[in-house]
């Protein structure tokens, strides 16, 4: 047990850590802030201001993905620094390597799960072919920002300017 002293009070942080965790907890299962507050006895007010001090960001769910691209480690990078919570980003080499790798079961079973779990994003920027753009447009629907980057079939990678893609990112975070 951990006990510290502050003025003429002694204080339990194993249980302060504890109360916490449950708070978290609670909330993680989707019950709202007054219901948990309610159930540890404690003011809703701090509940959320508890969530204030742990939270990284607000903003919606961004996902890239794009091929050929010749410059997908740099376009990489920017992503991460901008807050992209999912992205697959690949050169023509990486893409027929990745597709060379599975069975045909095996890759359909991946597309399927890749499909799933960016349905879950709210925007997704994907970067490729005319062909390859429509078919994602209509598996995703308005969700999609596109960005064309020529006429399919390409057949070798294309430089996507990093400046523009930063430029995206941040309107997509400042827009909510």
């Amino acid at each position: 047990m951990n006990i510290i002293r502050i003025g003429d009070k002694v204080i339990n942080t194993d249980l302060i850590h504890r109360v916490v965790d449950q708070i978290l907890l609670l909330r993680q299962e989707g019950h709202s802030q007054q219901e948990v507050a309610d159930q540890v006895g404690i003011d809703r007010t701090l509940i959320s201001r508890l969530e204030c001090i742990g939270e990284i960001r607000k903003g919606p769910l961004v996902a890239l993905i794009g091929f050929p691209l010749a410059n997908a480690q740099e376009l990489i990078e920017v992503a991460r620094a901008g807050g992209v919570d999912f992205i697959l980003l690949m050169s023509e080499q990486e893409r027929l390597r990745y597709v060379e790798e599975m069975s045909g079961a095996d890759l359909i079973n991946h597309f399927m799960a890749l499909v799933s779990q960016v349905k879950g994003y709210d925007t997704v920027i994907f970067i490729g072919s005319d062909m390859r753009i429509k078919l994602v447009e209509d598996i995703l629907g308005s969700k999609v920002i596109s960005w064309e980057i020529g006429i399919s079939p390409i057949k070798e990678d294309r430089w996507i300017n990093p400046e523009q893609l930063k430029q995206l990112i941040l309107q997509l975070k400042k827009a909510c």
